[in-house]
């Protein structure tokens, strides 16, 4: 029977959402989990939740954006529970607009955030995974780059840099060392809206996650099947999507 009992699993982007209801699904199934996020008062109080609840759970305060918070994140787990089996890079932005807003701070960001952070979390987590001779990397990317729609441009070229990045890594990983998955998800009941800049584009993102949008659990769930698979089994993606959403 598979099983997440055994694992060590660190989560970015923790605090809410996808990265929330990942660590607290884990947990109950077995993972020792750590949980890191900007918001240190916010991840602490989840992994004390999932204490006492009879899991096991450490905290570590990250900004994705530096390669040093990513490398004491993968610091924390070994110390913690001795080893890092899998590292969920799922912090994430969304400030969209349509191209012609020039919004340049917010395209800079994204790509610090959405693909630098994940480029950081690999630097941190390969040389971890290829002295203990395994490790998995699991992304949380975006269908948004697999049909570009309008104002998501840039959002969706970071979603894909990653996508690619994911490719290139299976492909120099075929000893079996190193596994990768690549989480598509579709609309999503989380505060990803929160950070779009464009009062409109982030009104109708918050009314379509309303009228169709699953539960982060659902994301959760496929990074648990992901991972709990056998070594010899990669599952390199998987999109998670409404069944109503087009």
């Amino acid at each position: 029977m598979l099983s997440l009992h055994g694992k060590i699993v660190a989560i970015t982007g923790a605090s809410g959402g996808i990265g929330e209801a990942t660590a607290r699904l884990l947990a109950q199934r077995g993972a020792a989990v750590v949980l890191s996020a900007r918001r240190s008062e916010r991840i602490d109080a989840i992994a004390q939740d999932i204490r006492e609840q009879g899991g096991r759970a450490a905290t570590c305060v990250v900004d994705v954006t530096k390669a040093e918070d990513l490398r004491r994140l993968v610091s924390t787990a070994i110390d913690q529970f001795g080893r890092i089996d899998v590292l969920v890079n799922n912090a994430g932005i969304a400030p969209i607009s349509p191209l012609a807003d020039l919004d340049t701070e917010g395209w800079s960001a994204m790509i610090d955030v959405n693909l630098r952070g994940t480029l950081n979390g690999i630097a941190a987590a390969l040389p971890a995974f290829r002295e203990q001779g395994s490790g998995h990397l699991v992304s949380i990317v975006s269908v948004a780059g697999l049909t570009v729609s309008p104002s998501m441009a840039v959002y969706a070229a970071t979603k894909n840099a990653v996508r690619t990045v994911h490719e290139g890594l299976r492909r120099e990983s075929t000893d079996g060392v190193v596994r990768t998955t690549a989480i598509s998800p579709g609309y999503i009941r989380t505060d990803l809206a929160d950070s779009m800049a464009d009062p409109h584009v982030r009104e109708q993102t918050r009314k379509n996650m309303d009228a169709m949008g699953i539960p982060p659990a659902a994301v959760a769930r496929a990074v648990a099947f992901a991972i709990e698979q056998p070594a010899d089994v990669e599952i390199g993606e998987i999109n998670v999507r409404p069944t109503v959403q087009a």
